[in-house]
């Protein structure tokens, strides 16, 4: 059985134009869903918003700040800018791609994974090239971790 709120809710919208009571609605839901049911307060709820006249199933768009997609088109200009300059600020990023500082700093740490280092971003875990090539550099350097 399909437990989905909106599933649940348009069974609450079907039976409520029958001209089903509220509390009649809960316990018919509360024998098919189980445990999956709405609360009941949610249910009459519903029910009001159905009497109402409304017609949608589906949660209204909320105010607040939009919500910007992470995807390649948004990641691929972090990601050169940083090969570019690795001393870039995520509020010189916000401004030259026209997205939120916050979202700059998701993309650089948990889709990219850089971190700062030195006032310069760099890549918080190192390649198997990247080690070799550090140890081939400066053996000495990496002499005193292993201790």
């Amino acid at each position: 059985m399909d437990s989905s709120r909106s599933a649940q809710r348009a069974v609450i919208q079907f039976l409520r134009a029958e001209r089903e009571h509220a509390s009649q609605i809960y316990r018919r839901m509360k024998e098919v869903y189980g445990e999956q049911c709405l609360a009941r307060c949610t249910i009459f709820w519903w029910c009001q918003r159905y009497e109402a006249g409304r017609v949608n199933i589906k949660d209204l768009p909320r105010p607040g700040q939009a919500h910007v997609v992470t995807n390649s088109a948004t990641i691929s200009p972090v990601d050169e800018f940083i090969r570019q300059n690795r001393r870039i600020t995520t509020l010189e990023f916000s401004v030259e791609l026209s997205i939120s500082k916050g979202t700059v700093h998701h993309i650089i740490h948990k889709k990219l994974g850089y971190g700062k280092g030195f006032a310069q971003w760099v890549p918080k875990h190192l390649s198997e090239n990247q080690k070799t090539t550090r140890w081939e550099l400066d053996p000495s350097a990496t002499q005193e971790f292993l201790h």
